[in-house]
């Protein structure tokens, strides 16, 4: 008998949960962000709480684990009720927090969230001034696909006196976020 959709993202979150082995962790969290990417999906995952599984993640010590949960919450976040339960579950400071990721895929994937994530209501925590010093780094960065990200994020989501501010204390400030390794 064929599993339904329900069932089978229902599965994938019962191995997560269930497994041991970091290698299997690790390969369903990537299924249930790419599962993420489908709106068919949303409602499901709502459903089983897997929103609250990928912010979970965020905190993990495997850089591969918190790359799918953050490539998930990237996938999940362009959905209107899943942008308001992430900002109501506070989300937004462990995202930021993936901007000091070394693993460019899990940078890409948090500065690309914050965006979706931008609304009148959240953006004072999405482009709080660390933010804005980190994407002006980034927007400096010799990698064409984080800079110019940053540059658009600086651009589209940022005030110029933010921008401003954050360049000014930028000067006076010796230590940053770490740029991502290629």
């Amino acid at each position: 008998m064929e599993l339904g959709r329900l069932e089978y993202l229902q599965a994938l979150v019962t191995e997560f949960q269930a497994t041991d082995s970091p290698d299997a962790k690790e390969q369903v969290l990537a299924n249930l962000a790419n599962f993420a990417y489908d709106p068919q999906n949303y409602e499901h995952l709502r459903r089983l709480q897997v929103l609250d599984l990928f912010l979970d993640t965020l905190s993990e010590d495997s850089e591969a684990l918190v790359e799918f949960a953050m490539g998930g919450l990237c996938n999940l976040c362009l959905d209107r009720a899943n942008k308001e339960y992430i900002l109501e579950a506070n989300g937004v400071e462990p995202i930021i927090n993936c901007l000091s990721s070394p693993n460019e895929e899990t940078v890409m994937s948090a500065v690309t969230t914050l965006m979706y994530l931008s609304t009148p209501r959240s953006r004072t925590q999405t482009t709080a001034l660390p933010v804005v010093e980190c994407m002006l780094r980034f927007s400096l960065s010799a990698n064409r696909r984080l800079s110019n990200l940053a540059t658009l994020f600086l651009e589209d989501y940022c005030t110029p006196l933010q921008v401003e501010e954050a360049r000014t204390l930028s000067k006076h400030t010796a230590v940053g976020i770490p740029l991502p390794k290629d």
